[in-house]
């Protein structure tokens, strides 16, 4: 099964899969609205904003496992994101990233090592998955890295279809 199969579900409740967004770069991020690393929103929001129409996308995944720093509902969390930060790239439903209940598509993105050879267990809110246009996960990038970092920066540039 590709990482394009697995269900999700939109923020507002809509069923769907990753397949939306097949044949773009993307950016998955497991977010969370009251962390020390909330503000990288800003830097998502603006590589999303400036790489889009060359197939780039970012992807948010509302996570609460991690300080319980993700309480709200999906209404609150839209709500937060767009006032607070402007967001405009596709969010989903809050998920697991780790444990029993990890999410199946956290179970295929957790199993691509970071640049220190680690895979496994998401570290906490905002950590990076870098997945090229055919769907294969070709980075990880752990909370602390923010997405405008040279590294990420230039990961993404290297897979950009257009």
């Amino acid at each position: 099964m590709s990482i394009f199969d697995i269900p999700l579900h939109r923020l507002d409740g809509t069923e769907t899969t990753l397949a939306e967004h097949a044949g773009k770069a993307l950016l998955l991020v497991n977010v969370a609205s009251k962390c020390g690393l909330t503000p990288q929103y800003s830097a998502l929001e603006a590589m999303h904003e400036e790489l889009a129409p060359r197939g780039f996308a970012v992807l948010g995944f509302p996570c609460n496992q991690f300080g319980g720093q993700e309480p709200g509902t999906s209404d609150e969390i839209a709500e937060f994101c767009s006032a607070t930060y402007g967001v405009s790239f596709p969010m989903y439903e809050k998920l697991e990233v780790n444990g029993p209940e990890q999410h199946p598509l956290y179970a295929e993105l957790t199993a691509v090592a970071d640049d220190a050879g680690e895979a496994g267990d998401v570290q906490w809110n905002f950590e990076k998955f870098l997945v090229a246009p055919d769907g294969r996960v070709v980075r990880r990038f752990r909370p602390r890295t923010v997405p405008d970092a040279p590294e990420v920066v230039s990961a993404v540039e290297d897979v950009l279809p257009a």
